[in-house]
């Protein structure tokens, strides 16, 4: 049991920044994602795409600007539990809120913030009957991590961004490079950026990465149960066995809203209407931020995000420190918040 302030579902920007916001207010924090990294949609989909609204940031990639908000939220030290989704609420008799994930771990928390966009993001999969059963050194979903696949021939299957830039990672000359790469797709024809798709089709065209066109139907595995082949429907109803020994399967993410539709919160056509003075849902200290939640005016952007999050802290403070008259400080003159951050007051 991990007692703690405030957990926080999802550690995309709304969540990173919302760790920030609540680390001002000296409220104390725990952040569960699905995803295995910090980042979210952004960093699983976008990572290098350049973003060009974020308040005195000209331009910045994803991978940036998530950067740049861990770096924000480290004074505050927030513990991260990821690759894992929040799975159970409840009340205990104390009023505090007891959380469950989906690998056991049990938090006590006087808050929770649901940061998690239009839910908890899970990679989209291979409609493959036992596939996900295979050895995890087989299958990955998403980027591979570098030298994962060293000396084995990979097969990468997707025709977005993300599939792409997998496809040339893996090709890249270097210590750990797989021997043999293969990019799976449906069609010679990929949803992604045009300089991305140019690079891919050099590599094709010097040899470097292999391509195949067509849809996985079935797979086989070794004596060992190791992945082994897939079998594949191209052309005219045809097929075809390719050996491969490893999958990196890059589709992208899908958006599910899971256990959270089952907690008591008001929704409306799939989002949480919340009071947007402080953005508690109807269950009382439970709070959302960011593309899950609705309110007139609303703008799904990571501005607004922000925004909704220094609200939160706010709102969450209040909850937590009912007797106390909850002071607005600035970073540029406050010495306790110097303190805080680790700054000087210079």
């Amino acid at each position: 049991m991990i007692e703690t302030d405030t957990v926080v579902i999802g550690a995309g920007p709304a969540g990173l920044f919302q760790v920030f916001e609540l680390g001002l207010l000296e409220i104390g924090a725990h952040v569960v994602d699905a995803l295995p990294a910090p980042g979210g949609q952004l960093i699983e989909l976008y990572p290098d795409k350049p973003i060009y609204d974020i308040p005195g940031v000209p331009r910045c990639t994803a991978r940036e600007l998530v950067d740049n908000l861990l770096r924000q939220a480290a004074p505050f030290k927030p513990a991260f539990h990821l690759g894992q989704e929040v799975n159970g609420l409840s009340r205990l008799d104390d009023g505090r809120l007891r959380v469950e994930t989906s690998t056991g771990t049990v938090f006590t928390a006087k808050a929770v913030i649901v940061a998690a966009g239009v839910g908890a993001f899970q990679p989209r999969r291979l409609p493959l009957e036992g596939l996900d059963r295979l050895p995890a050194s087989d299958l990955v979903h998403g980027m591979p991590r570098a030298g994962a696949f060293s000396g084995r021939a990979v097969v990468v299957a997707g025709g977005i961004d993300q599939a792409l830039e997998a496809a040339l990672a893996l090709t890249e000359p270097g210590i750990g490079q797989p021997r043999q790469v293969t990019l799976l797709h449906r069609r010679d024809v990929f949803q992604a950026e045009a300089a991305t798709v140019d690079a891919v089709r050099a590599r094709m065209a010097d040899g470097r990465l292999a391509f195949v066109a067509g849809q996985p139907t079935g797979f086989e595995t070794s004596d060992d149960g190791h992945l082994c082949a897939l079998q594949v429907a191209h052309g005219d109803a045809q097929s075809m066995r390719l050996p491969l020994d490893a999958l990196a399967v890059c589709l992208g993410l899908s958006p599910k809203l899971g256990p959270i539709a089952d907690w008591g919160i008001a929704m409306e056509r799939k989002q949480v209407n919340v009071d947007p003075g402080t953005f508690e849902t109807n269950v009382p200290g439970v709070f959302a931020i960011g593309d899950l939640v609705t309110y007139p005016g609303k703008k799904r952007l990571i501005l607004s995000a922000f925004h909704e999050a220094a609200l939160a802290s706010f709102g969450v403070a209040a909850r937590l420190y009912p007797d106390q008259r909850i002071q607005l400080q600035y970073t540029t003159t406050s010495t306790r918040l110097h303190q805080l951050l680790g700054a000087t007051s210079s």
